[in-house]
């Protein structure tokens, strides 16, 4: 009877001296119970295996003919999976399995038959392909791990190698491995004009401007574009804060390719923020439509040329211009909202792009500067050689000499338009230090419109030939009022200063131009001696009318009282004068008249003649 086996798990009791044996064959029957410890995983072909016998000589079994132990083949097949599994576990490199302290010599197995060889064969076979497939298994979770890291990382990365630090590829791509930048370190720009071509364009950051601007954008097509955005925002409050970050210059560089506008812009944390900014680039029936329209009319061409974008051509049938929900912002920033401040400060400056050149807004579209012109200039080659086919060659520019030889005169000129009824007052002047005198520009400016007024409606120009003396008095009768005020005193001084008189002079030189204009004043400055006739028979007139007889000198005829005075002009009529009686100092008085009689009437002194 086989005593206790130790296996390392621990003790197990021989069965009782009763249990049957098979000592005829010395082979355990297929599917019995064994006898000794039994490791998980450690059965072969369906039978249970008997523990080892101790360590020596001999091997404990079911004695054979011989009287000699016999090994069992459960014994020999148990130790061929033992030695397997451990070699296999102690063969470096098996992902995930720690190698195995080597185990003790096994003991000395006697030669087994061909189907114990083929059990140790198949056993070893299974598990070898059992390795294989958990080291495929790993390098394949591996390769699957990496792949979605990479993705991950990778997931919002803005197209362009030189918009951000660079990544490490990761094991396996066959690229070389770039040392990645720290995490608190801020990006770089996206200004690379180096890499610009004609689907790629970056223009440097805006200056800060002043947040008292009431409009953002300068141009029509520019204001669309914002209108665009706020009507598809969502919260006010973060256009706002998006305006004040465009506004404070927090967005860098911006870079503009086909429906894409792309910008670092800096938040409230040290790290900027990527933002992009998509909008739907159009297919090449919209730009057929677009660019027909275009060469349509040759102003359309002209003013892209000189930035400008005609709103007829935006209204040609193509949606040129965004609307609401057209732009699709995306940012790096936690915020959801839509837009977030910092895709809203991205727009706002886009719309300043606009107004610097539209065709940022074509290349939004899908095609550069320099292919839309080319275009442009196709087709509109194309229409003025299929207009030019189409009609006679015009004829030359000019007049035949038949026609204008026989032309009699011009056609009338049309009727004028009624004349004013009085000339209006000008506009007041306000006084500015170092400036004119706004009083000296208001009477020019009357002057001006009085004559102007004489002209339209006489057609002779009251200011013709006068002399300086005779255009201040004129200019000074033209002021309202009668003699020296004080709204008039600096008026009076400075003309009579010009013309060499005194102020007094003028005054009364004011006063004969309003009696009789230049007549009147030429009557006050110059007597003359009149023919017989009109100025002779003036005295029997004045007798008739009850009158004293008056004193003739010249052209005067004076009051024996000294207070009255005709004077004759050559005009023939008559100017009254008086003066302070004894004095000999002459104002002009009434109204001429061909009748001296009728000169004096209206005087007030005339009740004391």
């Amino acid at each position: 009877m086989a005593g206790p086996v130790s296996s390392g798990a621990g003790e197990v009791t021989a069965p009782s001296p009763g249990a049957p044996a098979d000592g005829a064959s010395g082979d355990v029957p297929e599917g019995a119970a064994a006898v000794g410890p039994v490791s998980s995983g450690e059965a072969c072909d369906g039978a249970a295996a008997v523990g080892p016998a101790p360590s020596g000589d001999g091997a404990v079994g079911v004695p054979g003919e011989a009287g000699r132990p016999a090994a069992r083949p459960g014994d020999v097949a148990r130790e061929a999976l033992r030695s397997a599994r451990e070699e296999a576990d102690a063969r470096p490199g098996r992902a995930g399995t720690p190698a195995r302290r080597a185990p003790s010599p096994a003991p000395r197995v006697p030669r087994t038959t061909r189907g114990d060889r083929a059990a140790d064969t198949r056993t070893t076979r299974g598990d070898r392909a059992a390795d294989t497939r958990t080291t495929r298994g790993d390098r394949a979770a591996d390769t699957r791990a990496r792949e979605v890291r990479s993705a991950l990382a990778d997931a919002f990365r803005l197209p362009g190698t030189a918009d951000g630090p660079e990544r490490d590829p990761g094991p396996g791509t066959g690229a070389a491995p770039t040392p990645a930048a720290p995490r608190d370190t801020a990006p770089r720009s996206m200004a690379a004009p180096a890499r610009d071509g004609e689907l790629r364009r970056t223009f440097p950051a805006f200056p800060p401007r002043t947040p008292d601007t009431p409009r953002f954008a300068e141009t029509w097509w520019g204001d669309e574009w914002v209108t665009a955005l706020e009507d598809g925002a969502l919260d006010a409050a973060r256009l706002a804060r998006g305006r004040a970050y465009a506004e404070e210059g927090h967005v860098d560089a911006i870079t503009v390719t086909p429906g894409l506008v792309l910008a670092y812009v800096r938040g409230s944390r040290p790290r900027p923020y990527r933002v992009q900014v998509r909008l739907r680039t159009f297919g090449d029936a919209e730009w057929e439509r677009f660019l027909d329209a275009a060469a349509e009319r040759p102003g359309h061409i002209a003013a892209l040329l000189d930035k400008e974008m005609p709103q007829s051509l935006a209204d040609c049938g193509v949606p040129l211009l965004p609307g609401p929900g057209d732009l699709a912002p995306r940012c790096s920033c936690p915020d959801s909202g839509h837009p977030c401040k910092h895709a809203a400060a991205l727009c706002y400056q886009t719309a300043r792009l606009l107004d610097a050149d539209p065709f940022v807004l074509l290349l939004l579209r899908g095609r550069g500067e320099r292919e839309v012109i080319d275009a442009l200039s196709r087709l509109s080659a194309a229409r003025t050689a299929r207009a030019a086919q189409g009609r006679e060659p015009e004829p030359l520019p000019g007049v035949r000499a038949a026609e204008a030889v026989a032309r009699s005169g011009l056609p009338p000129l049309p009727a004028p338009l009624p004349p004013p009824p009085h000339p209006e007052q000008p506009p007041v002047y306000p006084a500015s230090p170092g400036g004119p005198d706004p009083f000296a520009l208001d009477q020019l400016a009357t002057d001006a419109a009085a004559r102007a007024h004489a002209l339209l409606t006489t057609g002779r120009d009251p200011v013709a030939r006068l002399t300086l003396w005779q255009d201040a008095v004129r200019l000074a009768a033209a002021r309202p009022g009668s003699g020296l005020t004080a709204a008039t005193r600096a008026l009076y001084s400075s003309l009579a200063r010009a013309a060499g008189r005194t102020p007094a002079d003028l005054a009364r030189a004011v006063a004969a131009w309003r009696q009789g204009g230049r007549r009147g004043l030429d009557v006050l400055d110059e007597p003359w001696d009149p023919p017989a006739g009109r100025f002779d028979r003036a005295r029997p007139l004045l007798l008739a009318a009850d009158l004293p007889a008056f004193r003739p000198w010249r052209n005067h005829l004076t009051h024996p009282g000294g207070h009255v005075q005709l004077r004759l002009g050559r005009d023939h009529l008559w100017y009254a004068y008086e003066s302070e009686p004894g004095h000999d100092d002459w104002w002009p008085r009434g109204t001429p008249d061909p009748d001296p009689v009728g000169a004096l009437t209206g005087l007030d002194t005339l009740g004391d003649l």
